[in-house]
C-alpha cells in the first residue's frame, strides 16, 4: 500500500485525515487522491510536522 507509513502515522496522532489536508491547504478528496501515488520525502516531512501540531492542539 502506497504511503501506508503516512496514513499510520496520521492515525497514530488520532488526527483526522481531513484536517491534515485542511492545513495543507487542500480538499480531503485531493489529499486522499495525492496519497495513492508515492509521495516525496520532503512532502511526507510536512504531513508528519502537521500532524504532530494538531495532534498538541
Amino acid at each position: 500500500m502506497r504511503n501506508k507509513e503516512i496514513k499510520d502515522y496520521i492515525k497514530s496522532k488520532g488526527v483526522p485525515m481531513w484536517r491534515v489536508a485542511e492545513r495543507l491547504g487542500i480538499a480531503d478528496s485531493s489529499f486522499s487522491r495525492m496519497l495513492r501515488y508515492e509521495i516525496t520525502e520532503d512532502k511526507k516531512a510536512e504531513i508528519k510536522r502537521i500532524a504532530d501540531e494538531l495532534s498538541t492542539e
